[in-house]
Order: structure tokens, then sequence, then C-alpha cells
């Protein structure tokens, strides 16, 4: 979403490295450039003006002149700036201390009021709580359907009394507050404690709307009121929210279609305008696809510093700790790394969700965009099949499959026999650096395999940053340098060339045995030349 927004400022901070010193122009330059790119992100205009005139008073000041890297101390201050326009803290839902906590979902149509309401069950859910949700749109065609199927996917129910409407031609005829209000009677006497009212929406903000809304929230008690706005939708986000804010009052807003590729700055000026905090996040399609909203680790999304704690939590969420300490055991035991362990390892990272979102979350990722946007996250799927079609000992022992055996493989895939062959050498090259690691060989040659910038690739995967053959082919005089001579077909030359090679030997070993190889044999070598403590040169004869 703030991809366009992330590249302008990072190619801005470029301009101020390396210099000692920044000047009234540097900055006044500096500013202009990011004046611009939040106005072409859909930025409000009184939200840059705020923040230009902040940024620049701190810039003029102290703060700066007197850093060691004035260019990195900007970053820090534009940092700062654009936590406290993103909401300064992470806020969380405030639960009432009788349930049922009622959450009331308010926003225009086609924000995706419905689908959030199923992500926000699954969400609480998983934190250990009994959600239940209440389908209140009954003018929305299949609304009420739609809510159904996202209950049964998050597996919680639906209070749904009324079916609603099935086309737009029918006349809605229920009543949303008694829905609403029933649906938190219900909760009650099933020991529910939260509910989450899908209420419904209009394709502009009108007084009947606002009305529903109002009479909702003030039916149930609402104690959290969310607005789900579009993050697509540009600079009219900002009047949006703030009819909302006058109509129903809420108490945080929620971006959906972050994963979108529209400029999406509008969504950044919703906290400022009307001073609520941006609680969640939608990024996707899935049910996962949802994620508490930080105002920190988003403000270093965009300046390409990378959220590593969201990627961390995503990982403990997600990963299977018996299977991670099984693993690091079989690592401590210098263990050979088998395609069974790779195939697992797949498995784990496919839990945690897209690979290209993942990688998105690293330091300096804007700085991969092209390979990142090229990367299919269906070649994880191949390579499971391909691992898959083997036969348990293959996967063991992957040096006994032979062309026979690589062609059944990739028959029983659905790949090409190239593709097999792709994943068994890099597999190769991942086991010889897992083996090397292991052994406590001095680090990752190259990387982790298939992280970008990484020399042997995760096996298999084409596509992946970095995912090359072993960090590229030597050429030219290096590689003919490193070449091992062949052996002639010509008997007399292969002759020479033995008496050569053991030529060769003998002098090496005549010169290991006189100490030549140590800079000088036993006759060169004078104790005195060395600073030795006094007494010490006895040792020595």
């Amino acid at each position: 979403m703030f991809n366009s927004l992330s590249d302008r400022l990072t190619a801005t901070f470029k301009n101020l490295r390396g210099k000692g010193r920044l000047s009234e122009a540097d900055i006044d330059g500096t500013a202009r450039e990011i004046r611009r790119a939040l106005l072409d992100a859909d930025v409000a205009v009184p939200v840059v003006r705020e923040f230009i005139a902040k940024i620049k008073a701190r810039a003029m000041g102290a703060e700066v002149s007197e850093a060691l890297n004035p260019g990195q101390q900007v970053v820090k201050i534009v940092n700062e700036e654009l936590k406290g326009i993103l909401g300064g803290e992470t806020r969380e839902l405030q639960l009432a201390k009788n349930p049922p906590t009622v959450i009331m979902l308010a926003g225009l149509q086609g924000a995706g009021k419905t689908t959030l309401a199923g992500k926000l069950a699954a969400h609480l859910k998983g934190k250990g709580h009994t959600p239940m949700l209440a389908a209140c749109d009954l003018q929305r065609p299949n609304a009420v359907n739609q809510l159904q199927v996202g209950g049964e996917r998050a597996g919680v129910p639906v209070y749904a009394p009324h079916p609603g409407i099935s086309s737009e031609a029918e006349t809605p005829t229920g009543d949303p507050v008694r829905v609403a209000r029933d649906a938190v009677a219900e909760a009650q006497s099933k020991l529910h404690d939260i509910v989450i009212v899908d209420t419904a929406g209009r394709l502009g903000v009108d007084q009947e709307l606002m009305q529903q809304a109002a009479d909702i929230k003030a039916a149930v008690g609402a104690h959290e009121t969310l607005f789900v706005i579009d993050s697509m939708i540009g600079q009219d986000a900002v009047n949006t929210a703030q009819a909302f804010n006058e109509g129903v009052d809420f108490t945080g807003v929620v971006l959906t279609k972050l994963d979108g590729d529209a400029r999406g700055g509008a969504a950044l000026s919703v906290a400022q305008v009307t001073g609520k905090p941006v609680m969640y996040a939608s990024t996707g399609e899935g049910l996962k696809d949802f994620e508490v909203f930080h105002p920190d680790r988003m403000a270093k999304r965009i300046l390409d510093m990378g959220d590593v704690l969201s990627l961390i939590e995503q990982a403990e969420a997600s990963w299977d700790k018996d299977e991670a300490a099984k693993m690091a055991q079989k690592f401590a035991d210098q263990e050979d790394f088998t395609l069974e362990d790779f195939r697992s390892q797949m498995q784990q990272l496919k839990k945690m969700g897209s690979m290209k979102k993942l990688l998105g979350m690293m330091p300096g990722a804007q700085g991969m965009r092209q390979q990142l946007d090229q990367f299919d996250d269906s070649s994880v799927d191949r390579i499971e099949a391909i691992i898959n079609s083997m036969t348990t000992h293959e996967r063991v022992a992957p040096k006994i499959i032979n062309g026979s055996r690589r062609a059944r493989i990739a028959k029983g895939s659905g790949v090409h026999v190239s593709e097999v062959n792709q994943l068994l050498e890099r597999f190769g090259q991942a086991q010889k650096m897992m083996k090397k690691m292991a052994g406590g060989g001095g680090g990752m040659p190259g990387g982790m395999p298939g992280m970008p910038g990484g020399g042997a690739g995760m096996p298999g995967m084409g596509g992946m940053p970095g995912g090359g053959a072993g960090g590229g082919k030597k050429k030219g005089k290096q590689a003919g340098k490193n070449k091992k001579k062949a052996k002639s077909g010509n008997p007399a030359k292969a002759a020479q060339q033995a008496r050569e090679a053991e030529e060769r030997r003998a002098q090496a070993a005549e010169k290991r045995m006189d100490g030549s190889s140590f800079g000088g044999g036993e006759q060169d070598f004078d104790p005195s030349n060395l600073s030795l403590p006094k007494g010490f040169e006895k040792y020595l004869k």
C-alpha cells in the first residue's frame, strides 16, 4: 500500500548520507521533497502542513546541528513525527468489566465490515475469548449469508434470526436494532464474552445511515465502536471519517485493503484529523491477514526500516515449538539436514503467511522490490509437491536419486525434470552450509538460503531474491586459476603430466621436511632474534 511513499522518502534520505553538517538549504530541500511525497500519496493537506512544520522546527535546532550524523538524525525525527501522525501508541480493545463486551462495526458499504467481522472474531478467539457475531446488516443483499460463512470459517457462532434480503429488488423488513439487542441477550445466556455487531452501510454518508448506527449503539451500549475504512478511497477518507465521528462518535479505526496498490496516504490522515487511534489493519483476503496496528512499526515500514518485531510475533504464534526444539537438537548433534527436515521447515513458514509479505518486513526490503514483486508464492507449493513425490529413502539420502528417479519424481509432481535438478542442486548447497554452521564453520556463506542477498538460494526457489546457484559462477581468469587441470587423452602426454605431478608432490614434501614452508629451515632459525623472557631459550634446544 505505502510502496510509492516509501520509495520517495527513501530516495530523499539518500541525499543526506555522508554529510557532516546540514545547511538550511539542505533541510529546506529535504522538507520540500517530503511534502511532495506526502501530497502525492493523498495525505490530507492540513496534516502535511503540520507535519512539515514540526520536522523543520526540529531539524533547524540543536538536535540536528550537534548530532554526529545529521542525516540519520533527520531520519529519526521523520520517524518519530510519522509515528505521531499514525496515532502515537498502540491501542488495544478495552473490555467491559461485566461481559459481554459489545463491539460495533460502522462504515460505508464496500469498506469490508462483514469480512472484517470474521477476521476480528478469529483474532479474538485466538486470544482466548469466546466471541459471537451478530448479523444486523439486513439491507445489503446476502450480507447475512456472508457473515454466516465468515463465522463458520472463524469457528464462532453467528446470531442471525432474520435472513435479510437476497436481491436489490427486495425491501428490507427486519429491525436491525432489535436483532442487536437480542444478540447481546443471547450472548449473556450462552456465556459469550464478546459480541461483534455487523451493521449496514451506504454508498455515501446520509442521515438515515447515521441514525440507524446511532440507534444500534444506544440499544446495545457498545463499549467499542470501530470505524472501518477502505484505505484506497483517497482524500474522501478524511471527510467520511469526520462525518462518522460526529454521527456515532467511534472509538477506533480499522484500515482495510492495506495490501492494495493504491497510494493510501489518506489513511495516514484519519488518526490525526479525528483524534481517534487506528487499532487494526486488514492486509489481505485470508482469515489470518489481520493484525494489530502498531504506529511505530508502521512508520518503520514506510521508512524501509523493516518490522522485525511483527515478524517475530507471527513466528511465535504459528511456529510449532516441539518441531523447532527437535530441529535445534538435530542441529546441535550435527546430524544431516534432510529433505524431510526441509519440507517440515517449509510447512512451518507457510503457516506464517505469504513469503512475499514476510520478506517485505525485513529491513531494506524496498531495495529489492522488483525481486519481491516477481517472486511467486506458488513455487513453495511446487517444491513441496516435488518432495512429496519422493520415497522416504530418497528424502533421507538424496544422492541415490539418479536420472530415472528424477524423471519419475518430475512426472509425479507435475513439473519438469529441470526443476527437480534445480531443487536437488540447491538443497545440496544448503545441506553443506548447514553442516558447516553446525560444526562452527564461521558463519553463513552468502546468507541464509533463499533470503534476500543470500548466496545459496532456497532450494528450488528460483524466484526468491538472491536465490542464485551459490552466489554466482566465477568468470574469466579467476575461474581458470581455480579449475583443476584436466587429464589428457594422449597416453604419452598423460604420463608426462603424472611425472610432473609426482615431482611437485616430492618438492612439497621436501619443503615440509626442511621447514621452508614456515619461512626457512632449521639452519635459519636464531632464538636470539625472538623477544623471549630470560632463561626461556633452553626450551627451544
